[in-house]
């Protein structure tokens, strides 16, 4: 047998191929699961790819909804940062709401759910609906306005006022040196949503051999069956969770209006979301809201970079 003929028998392997190559034929070999993909990936890009695709393009023009966009270039960007002081403003708030609710709504859904997860399960059901509750009630923020009301008749007024603490009310909700206090405990007590159920399934998953056998090399408490074994064990369900309390924290607004209206008093809670929704929502400056949604979407993307390698530590 020839050489030519040997040559030409041999299966191709993977170093005689390029990467492209590589990558088409197993697409080919694998097309069923890409067909069934298909949907999810088609409305992913259509709802989430491209509208970040045109928010970049838009954000160097004037774009107003009714005339054609005209590029404009960085003159957004300029003015965005040197000559918007409410946007700067708004910024410095978003990064003190997002520093403290982020972390606090994280660290509070995997600890509760550690707990709950301890529970029996009948009992551990009942209690995941209602730590769960908040986080899906539409209508969240008029508990919180009953109990700050600025009169003698809110619950915090009254009970200060009953123990002789206060002789007048105060406005909470309309005190820039009480807002952001209140929103972020707000912010905290409505995080359990789906990082907190998230959490409480990748516990579910957690091999309980994996105890004995750390047991036997030496793990002592449960903090350190916690860091050692549970935390690696789910990294996973920690990564997607943490996407999502960054998002949440980043994007948290509806609450905020809810409680202090919008704009806020002097702009104390007022948020990037906020700023974006003003000059998308209200004054149709799409280009200039763009402009903002790009910078909110690389502050997001830049603090998922920051916790994917925080937790690759985990458990180090």
């Amino acid at each position: 047998m020839s050489q030519k003929t040997e040559t030409a028998k041999r299966p191709v392997s993977r170093k005689d191929m390029t990467k492209w190559q590589w990558t088409w034929k197993e697409m080919k070999n694998n097309k069923t699961g890409y067909f069934l993909l298909a949907p999810f990936y088609i409305i992913f890009f259509i709802f989430t790819v491209l509208p970040v695709i045109l928010s970049i393009f838009f954000s160097i023009t004037d774009f107003n909804m009714l005339e054609t966009p005209n590029i404009i270039w960085f003159d957004n960007y300029i003015r965005l940062f040197l000559d918007d002081d409410i946007f700067i403003l708004s910024v410095k708030n978003t990064l003190v709401f997002a520093a403290i609710t982020g972390p606090g709504s994280y660290l509070l859904s995997l600890i509760m759910a550690w707990f709950i997860n301890e529970l029996p399960p009948k009992i551990r059901a009942i209690m995941t609906l209602i730590f769960y509750a908040p986080s899906i009630s539409g209508n969240v923020y008029m508990v919180w306005t009953y109990i700050f009301s600025a009169d003698s008749h809110g619950f915090l007024n009254g009970t200060l006022m009953d123990m002789g603490l206060i002789t007048t009310p105060i406005a909470f909700l309309k005190d820039p040196d009480y807002i952001m206090a209140i929103v972020i405990i707000v912010a905290l007590w409505t995080s359990l949503g789906t990082s907190f159920l998230t959490f409480i399934a990748g516990f579910q998953v957690v091999d309980r051999s994996l105890y004995e056998a750390a047991a036997v090399d030496g793990v002592k408490n449960r903090w350190q069956e916690l860091w050692y074994i549970t935390m690696p064990y789910m990294k996973p369900q920690m990564m997607f969770g943490a996407v999502m309390a960054i998002t949440q924290s980043f994007g948290f607004g509806a609450v905020i209006t809810g409680l202090v209206g919008f704009p806020s008093p002097d702009y104390c809670a007022h948020t990037i979301m906020h700023h974006l929704d003003d000059y998308g929502g209200s004054r149709f400056e799409m280009g200039y809201a763009s402009t903002i949604a790009v910078v909110l979407f690389f502050m997001m993307i830049g603090s998922n970079m920051l916790v994917r390698k925080l937790l690759g530590k985990v458990g180090k």
